[in-house]
């Protein structure tokens, strides 16, 4: 759980700040919004699995080409 003391003198406005911070390293948000309906595991699986294919797909769209087609 985040805290954050708030120091003297500081406004309110850079507490809130330096407290959205910390909770979204702590990832509570995307937990919330995960946790908010549910899912059943059959689709869970299935997004794993398009999540898995787009990183893959994006990976190869970074990827240099080989050296043989940049000869011609």
């Amino acid at each position: 759980m985040p805290l954050v003391k708030v120091r003297e003198g500081e406004n309110f406005d850079s507490a809130m700040r330096r407290f959205k911070k910390q909770c979204e390293k702590a990832g509570i948000l995307t937990e919330v919004r995960k946790r908010e309906h549910y899912e059943k595991p059959s689709i869970k699986k299935k997004k794993k699995a398009i999540a898995a294919q787009k990183r893959l797909d994006k990976k190869a769209r970074g990827a240099p080409r080989p050296s043989s087609f940049n000869n011609k």
